[in-house]
């Protein structure tokens, strides 16, 4: 996939590593645009087309945190949180706040590019989420997968996803009854190796749930096998 138009927003107080990092990212072909804090970086996403923000999560005036969470109130598009803390919780934190990937520094720079473009691919692949045009769909009780649109709706009703928990519920559609680990919906989603990604996984596999699930603590299709994995109910009857 091509990525020569795709840009990124680079969010971070520190100056030397938004500038080390949208080096790094240019010369993979992306277009840069950088902010200093949440502020900013909200003010920044309203002017430009962006695709894609990386952003650090303690940052003075507004954190990464914060403005993660009224980006989310608008907009879709991927975002990955820079953050010095490597602990499991910080990492549970920042995907519950809106996140769709973390990145722990001092970063890798080959894993930062990875993580880039795997996200990017997703989204973008995406197309347009606002298409009218009605294809190919999936229907599921009260589900309806639109694989043209690129649209799930819920009793007729559209559902705003991420691109990430488009691809968990289109797999999981898409294989209606079948159970996928953890690792299994990772590799298929992700596109890489799977490592300690069951609670990467299962926080996604919530914030679906909080949108499609009349309850959420009692699931109407979205199930947990335990100790297994994750399905779709098949063919579920209303």
């Amino acid at each position: 996939m091509d990525f020569e138009n795709a840009s990124v927003l680079v969010v971070d107080d520190d100056h030397y590593i938004v500038d080390a990092i949208a080096k790094l990212l240019e010369k993979e072909g992306f277009r840069i645009f950088k902010a200093y804090n949440g502020i900013e970086a909200i003010d920044s996403l309203m002017q430009n087309d962006i695709h894609l923000i990386l952003i650090d999560v303690m940052m003075p005036k507004m954190d990464g945190l914060s403005a993660m969470m009224k980006i989310r109130t608008t907009r879709n598009i991927p975002i990955i949180v820079l953050s010095a803390k490597s602990e499991d919780s910080d990492k549970i934190l920042g995907l519950s706040m809106g996140a769709d990937d973390y990145v722990t520094k001092p970063y890798n720079p080959a894993e930062l590019v990875a993580r880039v473009r795997s996200n990017l691919r997703r989204y973008l692949s995406l197309g347009s989420a606002e298409s009218a045009k009605i294809g190919a769909s999936i229907k599921i009780g009260g589900l309806t997968l639109d694989s043209d649109a690129k649209q799930l709706y819920v009793d007729g009703e559209p559902v705003r996803l991420t691109a990430t928990e488009y691809k968990i519920t289109e797999l999981l559609m898409k294989n209606a009854g079948r159970v996928f680990s953890a690792e299994e919906i990772y590799i298929h989603v992700w596109n890489e190796d799977s490592y300690s990604v069951e609670n990467t996984v299962m926080v996604h596999i919530r914030h679906i749930r909080e949108k499609i699930e009349i309850n959420p603590s009692e699931p109407r299709y979205l199930k947990v096998v335990w100790g297994i994995g994750y399905k779709i109910e098949k063919n579920r009857r209303e």
